[in-house]
């Protein structure tokens, strides 16, 4: 199958749109330099979520730095056709950390994992096999 995405004028990013629990719509970048999905504190909060409800922490390594990030398990997770349940996501204060975006988060190789996938950034799709 193949998707469309779009692309950020001033950066070029890869905006990637996904579904959390079958009713929220996010965007998202596709980081293919991410090891993990990430997303912000306040959007899994504004979705419902009791931050209290993390399954634990773990220190992961950005181009700033080490930082600490708490792990969550999101029932039901979806984008590109792919559709994963109980899929564990890394959460982060975007906000607090400075951190300004008009996306709610990167979307990770852990969510592409197992499946073969070809980037055409001539013609802004990704095919998914």
């Amino acid at each position: 199958m193949i998707y469309p995405f779009k692309r950020d004028i001033e950066s070029g990013l890869i905006i990637i749109n996904i579904e959390i629990d079958k009713k929220y719509d996010l965007k998202m970048v596709l980081d293919t330099g991410a090891t993990h999905t990430t997303i912000d504190s306040n959007a899994l909060y504004l979705l419902g979520y009791d931050l209290k409800d993390n399954i634990g922490t773990v220190e992961i390594e950005t181009a700033n730095g080490i930082i600490e990030t708490e792990i969550f398990e999101i029932g039901n997770f979806a984008s590109l056709g792919l559709f994963k349940a109980g899929f564990q996501i890394q959460v982060y204060d975007f906000l607090a950390h400075g951190i300004f975006s008009d996306y709610n988060g990167l979307l990770g190789l852990d969510f592409l994992e197992g499946t073969k996938f070809c980037i055409d950034t001539q013609n802004n799709t990704i095919s998914i096999n």
